[in-house]
C-alpha cells in the first residue's frame, strides 16, 4: 500500500471546481441549464409515477399499499425540495440586484 503526500493528490479529483481548468460564463450557463432540466424532468417522472400507482390503487388493480405511498411521499419531497431550492436562487438574484454598482 502506497501512502501519498497531499501534495501528490490531483485536486480535479476531489473536486471539479479546484481543478485550473477554465470554465467560460457559456459553458457554466448550458452545465446549469442541463442540471436544471435534469432535475425538472426527475420531479415530473417522480409525481407521474405517483399518480400511475394513486390511480391504479383506486381502480382496485393489484397494487402494494406500501409502494403507492413511498411514491407519493417520493414525489412531495423531490416537489419540496425544487421549490426550496428554487426560492433560494431567487433571493440570491435578488441579494446580488440589490447590491450597489
Amino acid at each position: 500500500m502506497a501512502i501519498h503526500s497531499i501534495n501528490s493528490i490531483n485536486p480535479g479529483l476531489l473536486s471539479p471546481s479546484l481543478s485550473k481548468k477554465q470554465i467560460t460564463p457559456s459553458d457554466a450557463t448550458e452545465n446549469f441549464s442541463q442540471i436544471l432540466s435534469k432535475t425538472i424532468d426527475e420531479v415530473n417522472r417522480a409525481q407521474i409515477q405517483s399518480d400511475r400507482m394513486t390511480e391504479k390503487l383506486v381502480r382496485g388493480e393489484n397494487v402494494d399499499l406500501h409502494q403507492v405511498m413511498i411514491a407519493s411521499q417520493k414525489a412531495s419531497i423531490t416537489l419540496q425540495t425544487t421549490m426550496e431550492v428554487r426560492n433560494k436562487v431567487v433571493e440570491a438574484y435578488q441579494e446580488i440586484m440589490r447590491m450597489p454598482m
